[in-house]
């Protein structure tokens, strides 16, 4: 049994390791542009985030603002090119420890409130309760007051709640490619590698 069980691993090694280069691809091609939108509007709305960044209590806000900014729209770039990609997700991992340290704990972990299920880490299940009461609040003032069918007709109607959970699944998906790299073939990286590799090989 355990002969056939190795048999299957290594089929299954042998059979995945050519398109090994998929997943740090997938996790580059998917954070890239939010990372790039998410600087960029930083970068072009400073001067109204500033007085925000400062009720968080982040130190030197102004500055904070455009530095934040430049390191996700800098950083969202590398990403998309696949260069440097290790060295970039240092500091956006940190710009997502600082969101969800300053703007997001206090909202619990969900982004987005549950109604029936959550994860059993979440220690804000009295605004998933309040949020919940809120949306079922505008719902009924939509459908008395409003034309809920147009309303809804591209997405129902809910209450952000705002938790960590989208900075901690982004610092995830960042741990994971400060491992695995770039990724071969689509990664700038990978080439100036395999030039460096051949170079020390000659």
């Amino acid at each position: 049994m355990t002969g056939i069980l190795n048999c299957a691993q290594n089929l299954l090694e042998r059979t995945t390791r050519p398109f090994d280069f998929l997943a740090p691809l997938a996790l580059r091609i998917y954070l890239a542009p939010v990372f790039i939108m998410a600087g960029s509007n930083k970068l072009r709305h400073a001067e109204y985030l500033g007085p925000y960044f400062e009720s968080l209590g982040i130190p030197a806000p102004e500055l904070m603002v455009y530095v934040a900014g430049l390191t996700e729209l800098l950083g969202g770039i590398a990403l998309l090119a696949g260069l440097a990609v290790r060295w970039a997700t240092l500091p956006l991992m940190f710009t997502m420890l600082v969101a969800a340290a300053t703007a997001h704990w206090e909202n619990g972990w969900h982004a987005l409130p549950e109604t029936e299920l959550t994860m059993p880490w979440e220690w804000r299940t009295d605004l998933i309760e309040e949020a919940n009461t809120r949306k079922e609040a505008a719902r009924s003032l939509l459908k008395e007051h409003g034309n809920y069918g147009w309303l809804t007709e591209t997405g129902s109607i809910t209450i952000l709640k705002n938790g960590i959970e989208f900075a901690a699944t982004y610092f995830i998906m960042l741990l994971a490619l400060l491992y695995l790299g770039a990724g071969r073939f689509l990664s700038i990286d990978y080439w100036i590698a395999m030039r460096w590799r051949n170079r020390d090989n000659c």
